[in-house]
């Protein structure tokens, strides 16, 4: 790097772009919001490291020289390129053709996508989507890279170099076939029924948790303690005759056999919707499943990428209950177990 580089006052260039287009000490003065004898003194020592007049005056104003007029347009892009890379960058959303990228379970994907995709065609109408499964073993590596946006999902800790805020909460219900016609469930039906169940990440602790690098992700997708406490001391229990690794398969396995399933809420809403399955309420309370979304810190001040959180909350609007008498819905508090939960700034 040249010496005059090393001496170079970026303030001198600013002086020097406003004369340029004012014509004039006082009007550049008074665009750049310093005084007029500021402008001379940043000239003159301008001109001294230049070796250049730059500037003549004359009866029609400033008039700059042939070194000047060289130099102007280079000094424009490059004051124009230094206000760019310090200034928070800005994100259209109606023009854009970013491509996101998001961790998702296939009950995410479910529940929570169709009302994204919505909401992603009538504010950007070419901003493409990618799911990815949230079951990838490298999920913290994927997000430090940026390989990954943001991650959906419900987690118990989180690595202090992330952040997190939540999306919505839901408890369990039974879904069977419609032809069973079960009615209301009791803990004597319960007992009798042979059930199925999720389980994601490859099984799980006592909690129903597994941690990897840090980040605790539930992995039992339903209360098994709550069922378990149901039925303490009871001779007769459920069978918990299948696990799957998925959703994605119950609605044709309930339908072909004897089979029920526990799963949460909002995804047995969705699937008696399109699917001949009945909801039930069950007979013993379930802890709530805190769905929240992740993202790392290295993102922060990426317009985007809060303009892509903002859209999760609001696709997410229908899952949280409404505050009453607002029209508008609030926000669940995040999972007591979380080590550190912050919002967007």
């Amino acid at each position: 790097m040249s010496t005059l580089i090393n001496r170079l006052d970026l303030n001198l260039l600013r002086v020097f772009d406003a004369v340029m287009e004012e014509r004039s000490v006082l009007r550049a003065g008074q665009r750049i919001c310093v005084s007029q004898s500021a402008v001379s003194h940043a000239l003159s020592r301008l001109r001294e490291m230049i070796g250049d007049d730059l500037f003549v005056r004359t009866t029609t104003g400033m008039q700059p020289t042939a070194r000047a007029l060289q130099m102007a347009p280079l000094i424009r892009e490059a004051w124009k390129s230094i206000e760019c890379a310090i200034e928070l960058p800005k994100f259209d959303p109606c023009s854009s053709t970013r491509r996101f990228t998001v961790a998702v379970s296939d009950f995410v994907t479910t529940v929570v996508v169709p009302d994204l995709l919505g909401l992603l065609k009538q504010e950007a109408p070419q901003v493409d989507l990618a799911l990815r499964s949230d079951n990838i073993l490298d999920l913290i590596e994927q997000l430090d890279f940026g390989h990954i946006d943001v991650a959906v999902g419900s987690f118990s800790e989180i690595p202090d170099r992330f952040r997190s805020r939540p999306l919505f909460s839901c408890d369990d219900v039974l879904v069977a076939h419609r032809l069973r016609r079960l009615g209301r469930i009791t803990h004597d039906t319960l007992a009798t029924l042979t059930m199925a169940t999720v389980s994601t990440h490859g099984g799980g602790g006592g909690d129903g948790f597994v941690s990897a690098h840090g980040l605790g992700r539930r992995s039992e997708m339903f209360d098994r303690m709550a069922l378990e406490r149901a039925f303490r001391g009871s001779k007769r229990k459920p069978r918990l005759a299948l696990s799957l690794p998925h959703f994605l398969a119950l609605p044709a396995l309930l339908e072909d056999s004897e089979l029920v399933a526990i799963v949460p809420r909002p995804l047995a809403a969705r699937l008696a919707r399109v699917h001949p399955l009945s909801m039930h309420e069950l007979p013993y309370e379930t802890a709530a499943m805190d769905v929240a979304v992740l993202w790392s810190e290295r993102s922060f001040g990426d317009a985007a990428q809060d303009w892509l959180r903002g859209m999760l909350t609001q696709a997410t609007a229908s899952l949280r209950p409404a505050t009453v008498g607002t029209e508008s819905p609030t926000l669940c508090p995040p999972p007591a177990s979380l080590r550190r939960i912050a919002a967007d700034a």
